[in-house]
């Protein structure tokens, strides 16, 4: 009984896959608003301001953050809980793919989340006339406490690491 009861455990670590699955669901809904924020651009560029194009341009970048959050999350958390992935062609391998565990995964969420805290922190600095001096402030300490819980997750890595005796692999000593 008890070795049934263990593989059935085991075995319930696919159903993450199919919430995996949906989250390539939100990366096209999230290459869709990318795209249709692209055209809107385009098709004022030649009217908007310096200033606005550059909070458009800003927002574009935040979502590719948030894209590229969003597949190192899908594909490193598949591989870490459910199954290892194959990838037919050796030259599309990438090439974090099986490097990253979940301490350095989450270490690598944490500067991705910091990295779009600050691009919204941005926006608001250019927008700084049309908002309230309460609402920058928040911004400003919401990004800190970012900042310090990003700092936080990598001290705690590291410091595991050394402890277990573990040495990053090349490619992952900068988080």
């Amino acid at each position: 009984m008890e070795r049934f009861l263990e593989r059935l455990i085991y075995a319930s670590r696919w159903l993450l896959a199919p919430i995996y699955f949906g989250m390539s669901i939100a990366l096209l809904a999230l290459a869709i608003k990318f795209f249709q924020e692209a055209f809107h651009i385009l098709l004022s560029v030649i009217a908007v301001e310096e200033p606005n194009l550059v909070l458009s341009i800003l927002t574009l970048i935040d979502l590719v953050l948030v894209g590229s959050l969003l597949v190192m999350v899908m594909i490193s958390g598949y591989e870490n809980s459910v199954s290892r992935l194959e990838v037919a062609d050796e030259t599309e391998r990438l090439s974090w793919l099986g490097k990253l565990d979940t301490g350095s995964l989450k270490t690598k969420v944490s500067a991705s989340i910091v990295a779009i805290s600050a691009i919204h922190l941005l926006k608001v600095f250019m927008n700084a006339e049309h908002i309230d001096n309460a609402k920058i402030m928040w911004s400003i300490v919401l990004h800190l406490t970012f900042v310090v819980s990003a700092l936080i997750m990598a001290v705690i890595d590291k410091t595991t690491r050394h402890y277990h005796g573990e040495h990053p692999s090349p490619g992952e000593e900068n988080p």
